[in-house]
């Protein structure tokens, strides 16, 4: 069902011109209306038996039909990691979840060893067979810190650690040439370094392609939907913007030789901190709805074309995140999460698109809030509830390695706290003083 938009009335203003204003009773009574169809929608689709059999059954099938499987990795033996240092049982399992689960996020408290698992995972990997080179991709300041980290668990890896250096302009194909022909046990470069590594032209053109065929499709939705012309407007842009990405990779008149990503030979990627990618294009009919955040990262797109090639390459097993914050401050994140690791299931269950994956796991709520300026309240819809949340953590956690601070009671210091009362020194009385004087002063005059 379509939301609602508000109800606005033109008026004129002192020059003459029209300008719509919010007409607050309108919107109200359509609130009401929309929440009123709603419900009888409801009791009908459930009144005829049969079809609430049917429904249930294509439901059960689709959803509710996945028992994720729990990993235990205690089988393992880590040949070259250094016999100083035990990992945990839960980081154990984390890296049989990435050695037998494909792509996978490590959502773990803060603290709970996610470097140790990331490492430990690209070395048995490697070891066992499973991958040929490992691209580990970390925060710009952390690179030396985690080539650090890794040497101290595995002494004897052969790692490439990029520098500052290393990404100049006259140094970069150097460097990525290095990745191409080395045999490294793990690569290890910053965030922003990574997005220095193009896709070939012919890939981005191809999901360029595609993803204007999505929005091509989208409107003609809209249209016979009769979905309102702001949506159709914005969806339209969106494809011109497409298009212009498009002519511009077809009008590059000068063959750049750099480097590709998909010759550098990589088919494993390790995203530390992956919470920094989560502003992925996001294409939805939803208007004024809080909580569904439309702006798109040029680096999270790029990002996005390297995991679909992966997928291609490993068969959906190339991909790992980590993150202590897999879902910040909008809901949006987890189905971005869901694109990144898990696109094709996704198409299988007809969820690819945001509105029908909504549409299924969640529901807008209309609420009174306080306006941002603080001048009085406002009715504000976000998207801020969730459906049929079992059957959604079942898909999740197939990908989905989640640890929370609850769970795993690791040992942290005891906090003891108490008050220290720091009683008034003359200098800063009179330091009070001489500023209500001089404040005193300014109002007078």
């Amino acid at each position: 069902m379509a939301l609602h938009s508000p109800k606005s009335c033109p008026i004129e203003d002192e020059n003459g011109n029209k300008k719509a204003v919010l007409n607050k009773k309108e919107t109200a009574i359509a609130q009401d209306r929309q929440e009123l169809i709603k419900q009888k929608f409801s009791e009908w689709i459930w009144r005829d038996i049969d079809r609430r059999e049917r429904l249930c059954h294509i439901y059960n099938e689709t959803f509710n039909s996945i028992r994720p499987r729990e990993y235990d990795g205690r089988h393992i033996r880590f040949e070259g990691m250094n016999p100083e240092i035990s990992l945990r049982p839960h980081q154990i399992n984390a890296i049989a979840h990435i050695l037998y689960g494909g792509n996978t996020l490590l959502a773990h408290e803060v603290g709970a060893g996610k470097t140790y698992e990331m490492v430990a995972a690209a070395m048995e990997m490697k070891r066992l067979g499973l991958c040929t080179k490992s691209l580990i991709v970390v925060p710009n300041h952390i690179t030396e810190q985690w080539a650090a980290e890794f040497l101290q668990l595995y002494p004897s890896a052969n790692i490439l650690v990029a520098t500052k250096k290393d990404f100049e302009k006259q140094n970069r194909k150097k460097f990525c040439s290095r990745i191409s022909t080395g045999d490294y046990d793990a690569i290890i470069i910053g965030h922003s370094q990574f997005e220095k590594i193009p896709m070939s032209a012919e890939r981005q053109q191809a999901i360029l392609q595609q993803q204007i065929e999505e929005i091509l499709f989208g409107i003609e939705q809209a249209k016979s939907q009769k979905a309102e012309r702001y949506t159709i407007k914005q969806m339209e842009r969106t494809r011109k913007s497409l298009e212009a990405k498009l002519a511009k990779l077809n009008d590059q008149s000068r063959k750049d030789d750099v480097v590709t990503f998909e010759e550098l030979g990589v088919d494993r990627i390790f995203i530390d901190e992956s919470h920094y990618f989560k502003n992925l294009f996001l294409m939805t009919k939803m208007r004024n709805v809080g909580g569904i955040a439309q702006t798109e990262a040029q680096k999270s797109s790029d990002l996005f074309m390297k995991c679909q090639y992966l997928d291609e390459l490993t068969g959906g097993r190339g991909v790992i995140f980590a993150t202590g914050t897999p879902i910040s401050n909008s809901m949006v994140e987890l189905y971005t999460i869901q694109r990144y690791l898990q696109y094709r299931t996704l198409q299988e269950m007809g969820l690819i698109h945001f509105d029908d994956w909504a549409s299924n796991f969640g529901e807008t709520v209309t609420a009174i809030e306080l306006s941002p300026e603080g001048s009085g309240y406002r009715a504000k819809t976000r998207f801020a509830k969730f459906y049929n949340l079992p059957e959604l953590m079942s898909v999740f956690k197939q990908v989905a390695d989640i640890q929370t601070a609850d769970m795993l009671h690791l040992p942290v210091p005891k906090a003891n706290f108490h008050t220290e009362v720091i009683l008034d020194a003359d200098h800063f009385k009179d330091v009070t003083f001489r500023t209500k004087d001089r404040s005193r002063d300014r109002g007078e005059r």
